[in-house]
């Protein structure tokens, strides 16, 4: 029998997931030498080596392929059975794992907020990242759920929508256009925009948008942040797209405008998504319903 502990198993799953010790050991709150000697303890149990390492990356050998094949199903089980634990304690307490877009990081806290209002003894986990990593979390069944805008077609995710995400044009309030109204499309071909980095969702709708209306646009700097990009706008550097949903102090203290531009704003919306076939736990399939049925409002 192989006498493993639990903690070598999660040691060896966030190692092999990130392909660094390092990386593992950052994930987990540990040092390197402590995930360096977990992983050396796991393989004298087993007599095999679990990774070769060229470089600063590691690799998995085939026995450590087969280590983490059954290592997710086991850790698979294990959040089953609390879930299942979970559910005969009812909502008086339970745990929520929430990772979200970095965009919905805007509103989230408050939808959560309102649901640990509800449900004071429940316990929230918030992870803020961005859309590649989302979809790999969803892969690997690493939290309850994701909130993000349209998941890729063709992965094994539900996903269902629950509040619009209007995407905007926006500019200083001393910009020419800022006074104008119904800006024609072919209009804005002469600004020069500025972008989320390629991959985020916030740029694959608005190349979309542009492609199918015949329109293109100049991009200037590319920044990885909504933030970012809201400070560049309002230095002058170009206009921005950017979700409604995240520009409500700028807009109040008008340091930003918003454009009136034809066929503006790009209707999209926020989806809660989870693995197919995913069993919920009590408190997750109630905050999936919170959101759903229209309970959680932003202000």
């Amino acid at each position: 029998m192989l006498h493993l502990t639990l903690r070598q198993l999660k040691v060896f799953e966030a190692a092999a997931r990130h392909s660094s010790y390092s990386r593992a050991a950052e994930h987990l709150h540990l040092t390197q030498p402590a995930v360096s000697m977990q992983i050396r303890q796991l393989e004298e149990v087993i007599g095999l080596p679990l990774f070769d390492q060229l470089g600063k990356k590691i690799y998995l050998t085939e026995a450590g392929k087969e280590l983490q094949r059954y290592g997710r199903n086991i850790l698979q089980q294990l959040e089953d059975a609390e879930s299942v634990f979970n559910d005969m304690k009812g909502l008086r307490q339970g745990k929520l794992a929430i990772s979200v877009a970095t965009t919905a990081s805007y509103f989230m806290p408050q939808l959560l907020g309102q649901f640990n209002q509800r449900f004071p003894g429940i316990t929230i986990s918030l992870n803020v990242t961005n859309r590649e990593m989302l979809l790999n979390q969803l892969s690997h069944n690493e939290m309850d759920m994701a909130i993000m805008g349209q998941p890729p077609a063709g992965l094994d995710l539900e996903a269902q929508s629950f509040m619009e995400n209007p995407l905007v044009i926006i500019a200083p309030a001393t910009h020419p256009l800022a006074q104008e109204s119904a800006i024609p499309l072919a209009r804005i071909q002469q600004e020069t925009f500025l972008v989320r980095e390629r991959g985020s969702g916030t740029r694959v709708a608005m190349e979309r948008f542009f492609s199918a209306q015949g329109i293109h646009l100049t991009t200037g700097t590319e920044m990885s942040t909504n933030e970012a990009i809201k400070q560049a706008v309002q230095a002058g550097m170009g206009l921005g797209i950017l979700s409604l949903n995240t520009i409500a102090l700028e807009l109040e203290t008008q340091r930003l405008v918003v454009l009136d531009v034809q066929s503006f704003p790009i209707r999209r919306h926020w989806y809660v998504v989870h693995r197919q076939g995913k069993r919920l736990s009590t408190v997750a399939q109630t905050f999936k319903s919170f959101l759903l049925e229209g309970h959680a409002q932003p202000k």
